[in-house]
């Protein structure tokens, strides 16, 4: 198979794009392992996702690094090395600028930037023994397009875009490969993991949004294709290009999303 004899791990793996992901390297023959901060949940999405014999799943804060090192530690006990670490680990925030506290937007700098800077910093020494890797950090496209009543995790995405992108380059000589994954809208549960939500979403109606499935095999397709960047749906590109040149059309549109609240 395409990922016999390759160990990957994934962060915030229990569920929704991280379980997905995870399945996706599984079934082309990867060893997986399962990180969240829940045990119990990284486990039930290990027996659903099958392959047993070449599976872990592990608790794993990612505000913590002492706890990423254990789980570095043993990964390499069990499999002798890691060649894919996906930052997945995320929260949202959902309130005003104005009005938000200062406690929820440090938590979730905490996880979504913060947590992803700890786990390239622990596993990179490691990729670099073996001399080849790949980091994925799944991102967002509110990381190219600022989106209203979630400007924190919009700046978080933001930052974690640019993290990526810089450290592609400067770790291009190790032959350690960085992909940043941008989804657009998608059907998970992620509304239940926000560390505050007192406002409404400007997300138009008629945006189902798509599958954590269709994510996995975009991040899948762009780490075998050695990409830097991937976006999924590809109908969000024009979108960000739109946003980039014209910025007040795209504004327009989400003021009269926002009106229609």
């Amino acid at each position: 198979m395409e990922m016999d004899a390759k160990v990957v791990v994934v962060t915030g793996a229990s569920m929704g794009i991280g379980e997905a992901i995870a399945k996706v390297f599984a079934d082309a023959g990867a060893s997986v392992v399962l990180l969240s901060r829940d045990p119990a949940r990284s486990e039930a999405a290990r027996q659903r996702i099958g392959h047993a014999d070449r599976t872990l799943a592990m608790a794993c804060d990612v505000r913590n690094r002492e706890e990423i090192d254990r789980a570095l530690a043993a990964t390499l006990q069990h499999f002798k090395r890691v060649d894919v670490w996906i930052n997945n680990a995320g929260v949202g925030i959902r309130d005003s600028v104005a009005d938000m506290q200062p406690s929820a937007y440090r938590e979730l700098f905490e996880t979504n930037f913060f947590g992803a800077i700890a786990c390239l910093q622990a596993v990179v020494p490691a990729m670099r023994v073996t001399g080849s890797g790949t980091i994925i950090n799944v991102s967002s496209v509110a990381g190219h397009i600022p989106v209203p009543f979630m400007a924190i995790y919009s700046a978080s995405k933001f930052a974690v875009n640019a993290l990526g992108k810089s450290a592609r380059l400067e770790l291009k000589r190790d032959k350690i490969n960085v992909l940043t994954v941008c989804p657009g809208y998608v059907s998970t549960e992620f509304g239940a993991h926000v560390v505050a939500n007192r406002q409404g979403t400007v997300r138009p109606p008629a945006v189902r949004g798509i599958s954590a499935e269709r994510v996995a095999r975009a991040t899948y397709r762009g780490y075998r294709q050695g990409k830097r960047e991937v976006i999924v749906p590809w109908s969000m590109i024009p979108v960000i290009k739109l946003y980039q040149l014209f910025p007040g059309i795209v504004e327009w549109g989400m003021g009269r999303a926002m009106r229609g609240k």
